[in-house]
């Protein structure tokens, strides 16, 4: 009768440590939807990239490309810039003046306009029809002279370009080449200027290019050094860890509603890397 019993406890004994192993293993599991979705929300965090960033990149990564293949500026450097002039598209003249790259009207410039103070209480910035039209005006105006030396560069040579357009005088921010280097390898812009189905002979883009640069050269005046380096002026604010909308706005001696008004946002959730205007 004891062996018997004894027998029946050991079973019973296996049995309960057979349950709790499995539902340990199923506890563990890394095939556990919430696990899942819980580990895919972490990964993205930790990439340091925006929703609003990756949206606007699904958006206009084709225009890009398509510039690229046409005149010969990286797409990954154009992207870049957008995405940092504009504030990922959220910026007022993106929303309201389709202006992605804030180029000013300059001498040259016929078309609408709309002024918003930037160096200047009322500066004048060049209103486009389209996205479309910004993107291939921000071309014409990287085929000035002065940035003839950027095209001798490989198309595949981002942190080149990022340095060359700092030394042309295309912004002041002493950062500019950093910020847009860590754009491009954050987001992986680089992979888009490896999109060259189109791409036309080095040779044909080249001279084309330097007929364009001629053409230009001739319809365009003198422009002041000190009104080259404030043509696209801009103030952008990376967010950092532990950042709130009211940080930054104290940080800038502005109001947090001026600063979600400037950034289209309508609650005050931010998230790690996301690109925020601060003024224009």
């Amino acid at each position: 009768m004891k062996s018997t019993r004894l027998y029946f406890i050991l079973i019973l004994a296996f049995g309960i440590s057979s349950c709790a192993s499995k539902r340990s293993t199923v506890l563990q599991s890394p095939t556990n939807k919430k696990d899942v979705h819980r580990s895919i929300e972490n990964t993205r965090t930790s990439s340091g990239t925006s929703s609003s960033g990756l949206n606007y990149i699904s958006q206009y990564k084709d225009i890009a490309i398509a510039e690229m293949n046409q005149y010969g500026i990286p797409a990954s450097i154009k992207l870049a810039q957008a995405l940092l002039e504009s504030g990922s598209g959220n910026s007022y003249l993106a929303r309201e003046a389709n202006n992605h790259f804030g180029i000013k009207c300059g001498g040259v410039w016929s078309g609408k306009s709309v002024t918003r103070p930037d160096d200047k209480v009322d500066d004048c910035f060049r209103v486009y029809d389209n996205p479309e039209q910004s993107f291939r005006d921000h071309s014409q105006f990287l085929l000035r002279k002065r940035y003839e030396k950027l095209f001798l560069l490989d198309k595949n040579d981002y942190r080149g370009w990022a340095r060359g357009l700092k030394d042309a005088g295309y912004a002041t921010n002493p950062r500019y080449p950093d910020l847009l280097i860590d754009l491009i390898e954050r987001y992986q812009l680089y992979k888009y200027d490896r999109a060259e189905a189109s791409y036309v002979a080095k040779e044909q883009r080249e001279e084309k290019v330097e007929e364009i640069i001629q053409e230009k050269a001739v319809q365009e005046p003198q422009v002041q050094t000190e009104q080259i380096k404030n043509a696209v002026a801009m103030i952008i604010h990376e967010v950092k860890a532990s950042e709130t909308l009211f940080s930054i706005s104290t940080k800038y001696r502005i109001s947090v509603e001026q600063l979600k008004q400037l950034n289209g946002l309508s609650s005050d959730n931010l998230s790690i890397g996301q690109l925020l205007v601060i003024s224009k």
